[in-house]
């Protein structure tokens, strides 16, 4: 226990008790009292002036403003040349996905993968770069108005177009009335002068009042809620926010942040930037979509789409004093037009379409509010409410942008929408303006010289009657297309793509025709090629080695090419190739072909020219189709037997690399007769299928027989006795057991039952397969197939069709030649995916396009550089924007894809086919302006293309016309190449006989026209890239200067 006298323990001191205040300390909590209270006053102190700071401040907006103007200060960009390491590019938002930035990543992408690279681009200061990662819009002058310009070669304007097409261009052109019901609906304190630092993305008391009744509705106390939305939010909210919505707070502050940043941009002072803010708005607002037309956005489009008003005129009438007394009710209709477009943007899907009579309701009782208000003088109200609105009829006409047809205009719109993968519509309002390559003038004059051809008195003049051309009658019926390609060291520039057809359709580009002789070049720059190729292998050499190397009997050019070097194993590759040029090949049309799987005559245009054996310059100037046959057959012999041992194969059957070429041959031959069958029974219910099949066939009972057991392989005797009473009718003499168990499939093989059906086996094997799998497509009958298109042709491995083999292993040799021959053919410009592989190829079986043509012509003409051909030669994204950024093309993308030398015998040949050959009425025509002949050449072709049934026996039983073309392809000086064909299509080509000597006359009569731009050095009075003195120019003079 403790001491009990303790002095320190109160109960034992002797004083005790204590009178009152004596003792025990008191004075201490009076003191701790005096603290507390000072303490609670100076609190209520500095709430009180801290609450008088946040109302002057949200009154003022004083601090924020110094603040937010200097933070804004940091967010800039400067444009640089090359590729940004600093740019960020926004994700979504309506504005920004309808102007092309969101989708600024893939359009470089692929510019970048069809020969453009980026010349400059915007470079994001270290600030705006760590404001944008934050999913804050960069602040900068946004676009209210924005579409595609389309320059030409000279500068001009070709075609620009703006969304919204109307609009008010600057804040004073508003009509104060319209701003008035505007702010007074959204935003009253919006232009407030008297507060010249005021935040226009944030209104105080009204967020204030919104975030309580959040709040309030939050806890059901009520289910109310304010609205805190200035202009500024809006504006923000359906530009750039997801979807044009604000899903979630997080939203809504990012859009308070972002419009408050952007209201400081130009400093403290916002009163400017508030005006812009209420124009951009009127300007901008989306009022949902219509018919044909699209998207709606802004005031102005609105009146003239929804409600067909003159927008010029709604401004006239709503200007104070500017409408006399008579024009009362139409400003009052103006009012009420112009008031229900600002209420329905709440909703503008709904209002505008479905929900108009409420839209009407609202608009009245806005009206007599206003009235109410002081914003509408009462008689302008009552004129207003006496209106109704009166909405477009969409079904009585059209509001769709219409293009001028104009066919430079639809190739470069076309090509342009192809380039950045989007549809016209897109492209439209892109924020976008490109530079084409067509040469305005010059395409205006080609078309209408084109067009005037259809007249039989100017066509005359020009000098297109006689023999193999046209007669009067007929002028109007022919197609022509043209094309000029002009040679620049970035490329092959278009300076004309026109016809005189006036539709979007080109031949020049988007067709496969047959244009006959123009093959003969591509045959003859392959077949030179070759000569260098084997030049390149064995130049040099010694002759004994020359002579020790093994060549293949049928390959006719290796042997040649040796046979020349041992002579001369120093013999340049020019000299070689002129040899190669003065070979012999024989005109005679009296020799079969085998080829394409099957024996084949061909024939001269000229029959006198049967009994010739010319030189391959000769055949050439003058297009003899036999010798170029036989040059394409020496390509194909070269190109089996580059493999030494494919002799082997061919002769000796014992080869196993035979069987790999059979089952190649059968499961190629299956699969054409297999497309073939599909199309027969496309789309056919099953019943109607079976029907098609069987009225095939001759009622015959083992043939049915045959046929119901295939197909039904599970049905009992007394179903198949039913149907074969059904198909034969009065038919008897058979027993349908007997019938039945001889025709069981498991017994027979699908070539057996294929043959007792009198029917190709894979026919049968379709019909069958679409019994069963009526809902299949061709890609799931053709895998379901394999195995049946081996055992159709499983008869090619019996020894006693050793020479059916033989022929099938040489068709399949023949096709992987045609594969090796369309590489080459592609890399100098052909633009299908396959040559038919047959040696009518070298007279234009293939098929052709005449721009691909062109692009042969100009790799010729550059030295057998191939460079990207170009029209368009400028691409300029998002210009004045921290997105922007210009395309160029690349010239770092030119490829050698022929040897010069080679070029340069084909620019010889070229020449003589204008100088004595199937052009020569071109000789001489074109002269440069000092008189000096122009320099030419060329290549004609005439294509006849026909459907035709032929039997077995090689009978013409049908023969239908599909088109006929007449094609010059041509160079015209150092710079300048192109095509012109003459086209006419359906079976009205069976009227016509005319042939490539029709383009060329149509060439000749071009002459003046064309001279003025073939100058050497004119550039086709062109001018150069425009720079734009932007190379280095900043946003902002303090931008980013690391």
């Amino acid at each position: 226990m403790g001491r009990l006298d303790s002095p320190q323990e109160p109960l034992l001191d002797p004083g005790w008790p204590r009178p009152p205040g004596a003792g025990l300390g008191v004075e201490a909590p009076k003191r701790k009292r005096h603290i507390g209270l000072w303490l609670l006053l100076l609190a209520v102190q500095v709430t009180c002036v801290l609450a008088t700071l946040l109302v002057a401040e949200a009154r003022t907006s004083r601090f924020q403003s110094q603040e937010l103007s200097r933070y804004a200060a940091q967010l800039g960009w400067s444009v640089t040349p090359g590729r940004s390491e600093r740019i960020l590019f926004p994700r979504h938002g309506p504005f920004d996905e309808r102007l092309g930035y969101t989708r600024l990543p893939s359009f470089q992408s692929r510019l970048l993968e069809r020969d453009f690279r980026i010349e400059r681009q915007a470079r994001f200061s270290p600030a705006l770069m760590e404001y944008a990662s934050r999913g804050f819009t960069p602040p900068y002058g946004e676009k209210t108005r924005a579409g595609l310009t389309l320059e030409s070669c000279t500068g001009e304007t070709l075609y620009a177009y703006r969304h919204p097409g109307r609009h008010y261009p600057h804040f004073d052109a508003v009509p104060p009335l319209v701003l008035e019901m505007l702010l007074f609906i959204e935003n009253r304190q919006l232009l407030d002068a008297s507060v010249p630092n005021a935040n226009p993305a944030v209104d105080w008391p009204r967020f204030a009042r919104a975030a309580l009744s959040q709040v309030t509705r939050a806890l059901e106390v009520s289910d109310q809620s304010a609205g805190g939305s200035t202009l500024a939010t809006q504006i923000e909210k359906y530009r750039h926010s997801p979807g044009g919505r604000t899903d979630t707070p997080v939203e809504k502050l990012r859009q308070m942040v972002s419009a408050s940043v952007r209201g400081y941009r130009h400093g403290p002072e916002t009163l400017t930037a508030r005006q812009d803010i209420a124009l951009d708005y009127l300007n901008s607002v989306p009022l949902a979509a219509a018919p044909g037309h699209g998207e709606v956005h802004g005031l102005a489009d609105a009146l003239w789409v929804w409600f067909a008003a003159d927008f010029d005129e709604i401004n006239r009438l709503l200007v104070p004093g500017f409408s006399g007394p008579d024009a009362l009710p139409r400003q009052g209709l103006a009012v009420r037009q112009v008031l229900a477009l600002m209420i329905a943007q709440r909703r503008p899907t709904w209002y505008l379409n479905g929900g108009r009579e409420a839209l009407e309701r609202l608009t009245d009782s806005h009206l007599r509010l206003l009235a109410s208000e002081g914003v509408l003088p009462a008689e302008l109200r009552d004129a207003a409410l006496e209106q109704r609105l009166a909405f477009r009829d969409f079904s009585a006409g059209s509001v769709a942008h219409r293009v001028p047809r104009d066919k430079g205009l639809q190739v470069a719109r076309t090509r342009l929408a192809g380039l950045l993968g989007v549809s016209l519509h897109e492209l439209d309002r892109l924020d976008l303006t490109a530079r084409t390559t067509l040469q305005p003038t010059l395409q205006q004059a080609i078309t209408d010289y084109l067009q005037h051809l259809a007249d039989p008195d100017f066509a005359s003049e020009i000098g297109l009657f006689g023999e193999r051309l046209l007669s009067p009658e007929k002028t109007a019926e022919v197609r022509y297309s043209f094309t000029l390609f002009e040679r620049s060291e970035e490329g092959f520039r278009v300076r004309v793509q026109t016809d005189n057809g006036g539709q979007p359709f080109d031949i020049n580009e988007g067709s496969k025709l047959e244009l006959g002789s123009t093959a003969k070049l591509r045959v003859l720059a392959t077949y030179l090629e070759v000569v260098a190729e084997l030049h390149e292998q064995h130049a040099g050499q010694p002759a004994d080695a020359l002579r020790a190397l093994a060549v293949d009997r049928q390959d006719h050019l290796r042997r040649w090419v040796l046979d020349r070097l041992i002579a001369d194993p120093a013999l340049p590759l020019d000299a070689l190739l002129d040899q190669a040029m003065q070979r012999r090949y024989s005109a005679s049309p009296h020799e079969a072909f085998f080829t394409g799987g099957g024996r084949h005559t061909f024939s001269n245009f000229r029959r006198e020219d049967n009994g010739r054996n010319p030189t391959l310059e000769e055949a050439m100037r003058e297009s003899l189709n036999l010798p170029f046959i036989r040059v394409m057959r020496d390509l194909v012999n070269y190109s089996i037997h580059r493999d030494a041992d494919r002799r082997q194969l061919l002769e000796d059957d014992g080869d196993p690399r035979r069987l790999d070429y059979l089952a190649s041959f059968a499961d190629r031959e299956g699969r054409v007769f297999l497309q073939r069958f599909w199309r027969k029974y496309q789309g056919q219910a099953p019943r109607e299928r079976l029907d098609t099949f069987l009225g095939g066939l001759r009622p015959d009972a083992r043939r049915l027989a045959a046929v119901y057991r295939y197909i039904y392989p599970e049905a009992d005797p007394i179903g198949f006795t039913a149907f074969m009473a059904e198909r034969l009718g009065s038919h008897s003499g058979f027993q349908p057991s007997v019938l039945f168990e001889r025709s069981d499939p498991s017994a027979l093989t699908l070539s057996d039952q294929g043959h007792i059906a009198g029917v190709h086996p894979l026919e049968l094997w379709l019909v069958g397969f679409l019994q069963d799998r009526p809902d299949a497509s061709y890609a799931d009958a053709e895998a379901a197939s394999r195995e049946a298109r081996q055992e159709v042709y499983g008869w090619l491995l019996r020894t006693r069709h050793r020479n059916a083999r033989d022929v099938r292993i040489r068709t399949m040799l023949e096709a992987e030649a045609f594969l090796d021959l369309h590489q080459r053919w592609a890399r100098l410009g052909f633009a299908f995916d396959h040559l038919v592989p047959s040696l009518a190829t070298a007279i234009g079986s293939s098929g052709d396009r005449p721009a691909a043509l062109a692009e042969l012509m100009g790799i010729i003409l550059n030295d057998g550089v191939r460079l990207p051909t170009l029209r368009i030669d400028e691409v300029y994204l998002a210009e004045g924007t921290p997105y922007e950024t210009r395309f160029l093309p690349d010239d770092a993308r030119a490829r050698r894809v022929m040897p010069p030398e080679v070029a340069a015998v084909l620019r010889r040949s070229l020449s003589q086919v204008v100088e004595g050959g199937t052009a020569r009425r071109l000789q001489g025509s074109f002269l440069l302006e000092d008189g000096a002949p122009l320099a030419l050449g060329g290549k004609t072709g005439t294509g006849n293309n026909r459907f035709q049934t032929v039997t077995r026996s090689g009978q013409v039983v049908h023969s239908e016309a599909r088109n006929r073309t007449a094609t010059f392809v041509f160079f015209l000086g150092d710079d300048h190449f192109g095509t012109l064909t003459a086209y006419v299509a359906g079976s009205d080509a069976d009227r016509f006989r005319f042939t490539s000597a029709l383009p060329v006359q149509v060439l000749k009569g071009m002459e003046p026209i064309l001279r003025p731009y073939l100058e050497p050095g004119a550039r086709s009075q062109c001018q150069p890239g425009s720079d734009r003195d932007r190379l280095m120019a900043e946003s902002r003079p303090h931008n980013d200067a690391s």
